[in-house]
């Protein structure tokens, strides 16, 4: 029995945790000739053996056919390459089905979620948040659902960015159909499209709610763009408390029923934000931004002052520069790259643009061995 035929059998099991799956998972797969038998030693009861066992051939065949193609990939938890975020939650997915760049689960992620029935208010800002954060080093993760999830997910491929879209279906069953068009963008432009369930297993309702674990567990932060007070999004912000994510929510419109959620959030201690640098500060090193003029400059002459960050303000050209390729040109964490680049805007150094930052000053004293080779 080949390893991914053992671990989509042990998927079928319930009333087991993570941890023991995984075990009994690698107990397996160290046998010559794993037999059954050697379930019950392994600690599986009857139930558990027969739902081990009797898991049916089509759909192991389906999925084990769908893992050969180019791009197709099964993660599982305790791997290299499962993402570290997602595998310290409570309830972790025993396995992920990923479509795409598998690397993308790696980055640094802020979850975007919102209601399906969005109001212009919200298309607006839901667009103006995502491009600002992929601006920030972000890539944006959500749901795929209509509303919300596709105008994040779409924002953030217009500013050449990566998404990651997580799904309450198999892969071959892409729910909603008309997004089909958009997970194949998604995958195209670097990102994901990713899920806990067998490739031909249907978009179930009870899939829905629990997937939401998944998009805060991969997530630093959760942003709630817009959503009434029995929206689904309230489901992945209780996720995200409950995993120790930050929360954020837009405060919207009184009297506007898809404002109410947001606002019942902040009630409850989530952050109130109001632009996409609330979010970065706060998940860096929690620096206060002064209140500026939108048209004050900070800044003083080279002569006065050494500039702070030289290190990273080297690494950005006058050319388009995005913001893990400073990070990676200066060898720091991106999130720390991040508020460097901040300071620098607010000081008029460099000036973000889509896709990363351009230089809009010469700097006499940034010297080329500030760049990492």
């Amino acid at each position: 029995m080949q390893p991914e035929e053992i671990t989509l059998r042990m998927h079928a099991v319930t009333g087991i945790s993570v941890q023991q799956a995984t075990h009994v998972i690698n107990r397996l797969m160290a046998e010559d000739n794993p037999s059954y038998s050697l379930l019950r030693a392994l600690g599986l009861n009857d139930k558990q053996q027969e739902q081990f066992m009797r898991r049916h051939s089509s759909y192991l065949k389906a999925t084990l056919n769908w893992l050969e193609q180019p791009g197709n990939r099964m993660l599982r938890y305790g791997e290299p390459g499962f993402p570290e975020l997602l595998a310290h939650i409570g309830d972790a997915p025993l396995l992920l089905m990923v479509q795409g760049d598998a690397a993308a689960l790696g980055r640094p992620q802020i979850a975007m979620v919102g209601s399906r029935q969005f109001s212009h208010y919200g298309e607006h800002w839901g667009n103006y948040f995502a491009c600002g954060l992929v601006n920030c080093g972000f890539a944006i993760t959500s749901g795929l659902a209509i509303g919300i999830d596709g105008i994040c997910h779409r924002a953030t491929l217009d500013t050449q960015g990566v998404t990651i879209a997580v799904l309450g279906s198999g892969l071959e069953n892409i729910y909603p159909r008309r997004h089909r068009r958009l997970a194949k963008q998604i995958i195209e432009q670097g990102g994901a499209v990713i899920s806990e369930h067998l490739t031909t297993d249907l978009p179930l309702a009870d899939h829905f709610p629990r997937r939401n674990r998944i998009i805060s567990g991969l997530s630093l932060g959760v942003v709630v763009i817009e959503a009434s007070l029995r929206s689904g999004s309230l489901i992945t912000a209780r996720y995200a408390l409950e995993q120790g994510r930050e929360v954020f929510a837009l405060p919207g419109a009184l009297g506007n029923p898809m404002s109410e959620g947001t606002h019942w959030l902040i009630q409850q201690g989530a952050s109130l934000v109001t632009s996409p640098k609330d979010i970065a500060e706060q998940l860096g090193s929690g620096l206060n931004w002064l209140p500026l003029n939108e048209n004050t400059t900070i800044s003083s002459s080279e002569a006065q002052v050494e500039l702070p960050f030289a290190d990273v303000l080297a690494n950005v050209g006058d050319e388009v520069t995005p913001v893990d390729v400073v990070a990676e040109r200066a060898g720091q964490p991106v999130p720390e790259v991040v508020i460097k680049l901040l300071d620098l805007e607010l000081a008029g150094w460099i000036a973000a643009v889509p896709g990363g930052y351009v230089r809009i000053r010469r700097a006499g004293h940034v010297r080329r061995t500030h760049v990492l080779v």
